[in-house]
């Protein structure tokens, strides 16, 4: 017996008959689809205290289930301290099935529990089809231990769809289940 997550099957199976109707599709593979999730934190701070950064490469890999890499500066910048090569941040792609259910644990688990939840922002759109939501805490995430955490720090999603339009994209990701503001 093969494993498939959840929302992969409700991808083929529900979301492609719906978006290929609503967008007069000649051919399922010009229906968009998911490429791939990218999960980046911005760690300022760590240029001060290198324990921040092992902290926040831990969280990721809870969070996204996938090893998070730090990233590094790309050049020197004086007033923030700041030398070619620190690592300031960290960043995990998600591609295949472990996106669909990042993707689940997200739409069905993680947003609801944001304070004073009333839907993702529809700004977030970049033009070409790619999609970034904000999140203010990385404690809405069930995979991390609330005791064990010493600073709130907040982190970028972003969706990277093969949608030509916004529109496209937009439709895709409701089929999916996120909650934007401003349902149509």
């Amino acid at each position: 017996m093969n494993y498939s997550p959840r929302y992969k099957d409700k991808y083929f199976n529900e979301i492609i008959p719906v978006l290929k109707e609503r967008f007069s599709y000649k051919n399922t593979l010009q229906v968009p689809r998911l490429e791939k999730i990218c999960i980046n934190q911005g760690m300022g701070t760590a240029i001060a205290d290198k324990k921040l950064l092992e902290v926040a490469v831990n969280e990721m890999t809870a969070i996204a289930g996938q090893k998070a890499v730090p990233t590094k500066s790309r050049k020197d910048i004086s007033n923030f301290k700041l030398r070619r090569g620190m690592a300031i941040g960290v960043r995990v792609t998600l591609r295949g099935d472990r996106m669909y259910e990042f993707l689940d644990r997200l739409v069905s688990v993680s947003l609801p529990r944001i304070r004073d939840f009333r839907g993702i922002n529809e700004k977030g759109f970049d033009g070409r089809g790619n999609y970034t939501l904000g999140i203010p805490e990385q404690i809405i995430f069930p995979e991390i231990n609330m005791d064990q955490v010493s600073k709130i720090n907040g982190l970028d999603i972003t969706f990277v769809t093969s949608a030509r339009t916004d529109n496209e994209c937009i439709a895709l990701l409701k089929e999916f289940g996120l909650p934007f503001k401003n349902q149509k």
